[in-house]
């Protein structure tokens, strides 16, 4: 019984220590309570289920329950079609680690319904797992869960485990009205005041701000990917090539940076290679500074330059076929076009251009490495 595993005390504070077989409970550096399970990565909301709530040991014993090892999936069920469909060449091989990392959390969700008959599956019942998905996870990973269960229906009615895919057409959950813009894009403004004041954090912001590269992918970009002021590299989530010639900021920038001898072209103040975590908590503590000297408005993010880059590239009149080509956006119709890369290299230098040229015209300032 999960209840043996458990210890449970109230501090002097009167806060609940509880110590769970298999969960890690700890306090995060803004001193928010923060609990997860080990083995599956499964977060626990302690906003919606309380430390030592009831709700919380409820939502314990159903992860541990989830980790159990069954039997088999049963013929003409949900738990069989997700086995088949991973066991495929499509599943293992197309699909970018991070992208099949994503799927799996869907998977887990949906494993207490694994049993579930395909034939039951309909327009209503998909539904209602959408929904039930939101109340427990939110709006996004609701959205994704039915996309990812109208990319196994797709999957399966091609090879006869379907008649019919019942989660085609199905809307997205759409935002609220009054909630703010996701990784808005970032004004000129802003992101002069962020150079300006970036310091060792200046490289890796500048490759995010003047190619669109997500964080992991710009600092993870071996220093061997930059020659000749040009960039070349896949995207780790799609797979997709990437080319950029290098602004002449940027390339201001890169040339000016301190050395190092990281295997990383970005690397901080001790010349290591930047972990993700760590370069967004620094990002945070500057971001959060210049909000309080009202420098720049609130809901800057990482992935919001990426956004930017988009939105100027459209602002030049671009279209999404060749915005979708210069951030490394997948499209399997044009699955033909990435393969040559010379023919991408040559459209990119063109974008590029009229890209830098735009930058410039924003009078953006080259700040160089302190």
């Amino acid at each position: 019984m999960l209840a043996t595993q458990m210890k449970f005390s109230i501090s002097s504070r009167e806060m609940p220590h509880v110590h769970i077989k298999g969960f890690q409970i700890f306090r995060d550096r803004r001193g928010k309570m923060r609990c997860y399970h080990r083995q599956t990565r499964s977060v626990i909301n302690l906003d919606q289920a309380p430390l030592g709530s009831a709700e919380f040991f409820a939502e314990c014993a159903q992860i541990t329950e989830l980790t159990k090892v069954v039997g088999p999936p049963k013929p003409g069920t949900l738990g069989l079609l997700i086995a088949e469909y991973k066991g495929g060449t499509g599943f293992r091989d197309d699909l970018a680690p991070r992208t099949r990392a994503d799927y799996q959390k869907c998977f887990n969700y949906l494993k207490p319904i694994s049993d579930t008959p395909l034939h039951r599956f309909d327009r209503p019942l998909v539904i209602r797992i959408r929904d039930k998905a939101r109340d427990k996870h939110g709006r996004r990973f609701a959205n994704y869960v039915k996309a990812v269960l109208s990319i196994l229906f797709t999957w399966g009615a091609e090879r006869g485990y379907v008649t019919a895919n019942p989660a085609e057409k199905i809307k997205n959950i759409p935002r609220a009205k009054n909630m703010p813009a996701a990784n808005r894009p970032w004004g000129d403004d802003e992101r002069h005041v962020v150079l300006e004041q970036s310091d060792q954090l200046l490289t890796g912001l500048a490759v995010m701000m003047f190619t669109g590269l997500g964080p992991k992918d710009a600092l993870r970009l071996p220093r061997t990917f930059y020659k000749d002021g040009e960039i070349a590299i896949r995207r780790s989530k799609t797979g997709e090539p990437v080319f950029w010639p290098a602004p002449e900021p940027l390339s201001a920038i890169l040339e000016a940076a301190v050395e190092h001898h990281a295997l990383t072209l970005c690397a901080n103040s001790r010349g290591r290679p930047w972990t993700e975590s760590g370069f967004r908590a620094s990002w945070a503590r500057l971001r959060r500074r210049l909000e309080k000297e009202e420098r720049i408005g609130p809901g800057l993010t990482l992935y919001g330059l990426r956004h930017t880059v988009a939105v100027i590239l459209r602002e030049l009149g671009y279209d999404d076929r060749a915005i979708a080509d210069a951030l490394g956006q997948k499209s399997p119709a044009m699955a033909l076009h990435y393969a040559e890369g010379a023919d991408l290299k040559r459209k990119m230098k063109g974008i590029v251009s009229d890209f830098q040229t735009e930058v410039n015209r924003r009078r953006m300032k080259v700040v160089k490495p302190t």
